[in-house]
């Protein structure tokens, strides 16, 4: 039997899964034994017991100075950044990406300058953002946005140009307007890829979102982690690192779940 051709078991499938963080997980505990024996005091590769008394002393104990609980406190600050740049820049996306779908005037008046920004590397920009915006919210949240909002706009600005012509056609027959065509028809038809953009958009978010509170931050996870390297607190960092991702995946998989329960019909359209 050919490879491609091979049927797993559902057993087998689960196993493979969980193979690889498993082996992980594995290669962690042998190499940190390994410098652990050799210097009890290593840093770089702590045990999970230190690691353990490290979440409970971050998620659990209250800071002496403040009084917060600091986990808690630096991911609520994280995510209200993030989610205050996604949703402008989603925002953008929709009302920008479908003008220029469907409006000759917006689709010559924005497509070149759009593709030119997203042409540009936002991390470049944050000096320029702090100068010109201060070191407050919003210069963290217009780095998201000017790092996400193009490319999502491009993303769906090709999706409502890849509708069929005849649709629009169709509708113009029936005498429908402009914003009614854009309301009832390329709409329905764009939301399903606005989420699908949104989650692949998630990772350069979240790596904008921890860039900017590295330089300029009193709080959040980004913010937290080059706070503690300082001191090689890879004891911090390590669970820092596993719940921004923990984070970032329940997001996609929140999105993904409402993409397939808003829009059912793009999931045949996708063949899956």
């Amino acid at each position: 039997m050919r490879l491609i051709n091979q049927h797993l078991s559902p057993p087998a499938a689960t196993a493979l899964k969980f193979a690889p963080f498993a082996l992980l997980i594995l290669a962690y505990l042998l190499g940190s034994a390994s410098r652990l024996a050799e210097n009890p005091n290593d840093k770089l590769l702590p045990a999970f017991s230190s690691i353990a008394a490290a979440v409970d002393l971050m998620a659990f104990t209250p800071d002496r100075r403040t009084g917060d609980y600091l986990l808690w406190t630096d991911t609520w600050s994280s995510l209200k950044r993030l989610g205050a740049g996604l949703g402008i820049s989603t925002a953008l996306a929709l009302v920008i990406g479908i003008g220029i779908g469907i409006l000759p005037f917006f689709r010559a008046l924005l497509v070149p300058f759009v593709s030119f920004v997203s042409m540009v590397p936002p991390l470049a920009l944050l000096p320029i953002l702090f100068i010109s915006l201060g070191l407050g919210e919003t210069s963290k949240i217009a780095l998201i946005v000017i790092g996400v909002a193009p490319i999502m706009i491009r993303d769906l600005a090709q999706t409502v140009l890849a509708l069929p012509r005849e649709q629009i056609v169709k509708a113009e027959t029936l005498s429908a307007s402009s914003w009614l065509i854009a309301i009832r028809i390329v709409l329905p038809q764009a939301m399903p890829r606005l989420l699908s953009s949104l989650r692949l958009q998630l990772g350069p978010a979240f790596l904008f979102l921890i860039a900017a509170e590295a330089i300029s931050a009193d709080s959040g996870l980004g913010y937290r982690i080059f706070l503690v390297r300082r001191y090689l607190s890879m004891d911090v960092i390590f669970p820092y690192v596993a719940w921004i991702t923990f984070l970032a995946a329940s997001a996609d998989f929140a999105i993904d779940r409402l993409h397939r329960k808003l829009f059912p019909w793009s999931e045949l359209e996708g063949g899956r």
